[in-house]
């Protein structure tokens, strides 16, 4: 449970603050569904800039995996999560840098560069290419 930040103008645009936009969390439902992650439990909301998550996930990695795809979003600043999971643990989270690859990431987090395979697999399905990574956007880094 916490507060994580992301970077606004980085993410993907589905479109939250334009005038024909649906209602920004009908919006970022419809995000994590299109990602066929099990948001079912799980309550969405969105304040400005923030979004709010509460309730029940299904397990710890779909609890991080809704985190990233709400907050990887283009306008979204913030997640703030409550969420409940069986063996519930805070999430290690990386934001991406200008020049960053996977290889780096793992070699920084797991110790070895060769291990990016498991932060790529981490990661899907908002990943589709292990060199499609960009500044700002979050990651999550399984367990070492």
């Amino acid at each position: 449970m916490g507060l994580w930040n992301f970077i606004k103008t980085a993410g993907k645009a589905i479109g939250i603050g334009s005038a024909e936009a649906a209602e920004p969390a009908d919006a970022i439902r419809a995000e994590i569904e299109d990602l066929g992650l099990d948001a079912s439990g799980v309550e969405i909301a969105v304040d400005g800039d923030t979004v709010k998550v509460t309730g029940k996930a299904v397990d710890q990695e779909t609890r991080e995996k809704i985190i990233l795809a709400a907050g990887n979003v283009e306008g979204i600043a913030a997640v703030d999560e409550d969420v409940s999971a069986p063996d519930a643990k805070e999430p290690v989270f990386h934001t991406v840098e200008k020049g960053d690859t996977l290889w780096a990431i793992a070699s920084k987090h797991l110790g070895n560069g060769s291990r990016y395979p498991e932060i790529f697999e981490a990661n899907k399905p908002m990943l589709s290419d292990p060199d499609k990574i960009y500044p700002g956007q979050n990651l999550r880094i399984p367990d070492a």
